[in-house]
């Protein structure tokens, strides 16, 4: 059959469609879903980043075997409920820390412009218990589940992107719990037990923000006081904690 000018335009503008389909499809990157990877919400890489050691922190009320440095990765076993702090106390800060908790129903945190004060104490006591300042917590979803099979109540926390004051002042942003102490995320953004996490958090000013894998979902202002240490949660459950990096601002 004769075929006319169009139609042979046709036919191969068709087969330069499938040749290019082909080429791509060839091309198509074999890389894991972008859902199994964390998320960074800033480049940590620029001037005035650096990374937090084993060096960068002391003491407070741990056990000797609390906690302990492996490969450039911090682990917690979550016994006695204590604090690790940095050795100096930081005025306005960008902090970013990845966590993954190991079993299901994890606890922990990062403590913000704890108070010399509270830190102090805890020390000198060598008992257990948490110091004051602003907590961003770190649970994991599981959390929820277990409080929940005991009967209790489970509205007045998230299972993680919480920020709230403990025994220091703050107005937290909404959403908020049931009495208004917490603000809750706007989103649940964290992945289980088992994955890594990243926690962005942006201190200035007597105000914290924190970003969750990549995006902003809660935090709070007028904090008082706005400097102290920072410190990391052991409670009661074991935890990873990796790529610490701090860039401090004036």
């Amino acid at each position: 059959m004769r075929m006319t000018v169009p139609s042979l335009l046709l036919l191969a503008i068709a087969a330069g469609f499938q040749s290019v389909s082909a080429a791509e499809e060839d091309a198509a990157p074999t890389t894991q879903p972008a859902s199994s990877a964390v998320r960074a919400a800033v480049d940590d890489t620029g001037p005035g980043w650096r990374s937090l050691t084993e060096s960068d922190f002391a003491a407070v009320n741990s056990a000797p075997d609390t906690w302990s440095w492996k490969d450039g990765v911090l682990h917690c076993t979550g016994r006695p409920v204590s604090v690790l702090r940095t050795r100096e106390p930081v005025k306005n800060f960008e902090l970013v820390v990845e966590w993954m908790h190991e079993r299901a129903a994890g606890n922990s945190g990062v403590f913000v412009w704890t108070t010399p004060e509270s830190i102090e104490k805890l020390t000198e006591s060598g008992e257990p218990g948490l110091p004051a300042g602003i907590e961003v917590q770190i649970l994991d979803h599981g959390y929820t589940d277990m409080v929940a099979s005991r009967g209790q109540k489970t509205d007045w926390f998230g299972t993680n992107g919480d920020v709230f004051a403990v025994r220091v002042q703050m107005t937290p942003f909404p959403p908020l719990s049931p009495n208004g102490s917490r603000s809750f995320p706007r989103k649940h953004l964290a992945k289980g037990h088992g994955n890594w996490n990243q926690y962005y958090v942006r201190a200035i000013n007597g105000e914290v923000r924190l970003w969750v894998n990549g995006e902003e979902v809660s935090g709070g202002t007028d904090i008082d006081p706005a400097q102290g240490y920072l410190c990391l949660e052991s409670e009661g459950s074991p935890i990873q904690f990796r790529k610490l990096r701090i860039r401090e601002l004036p």
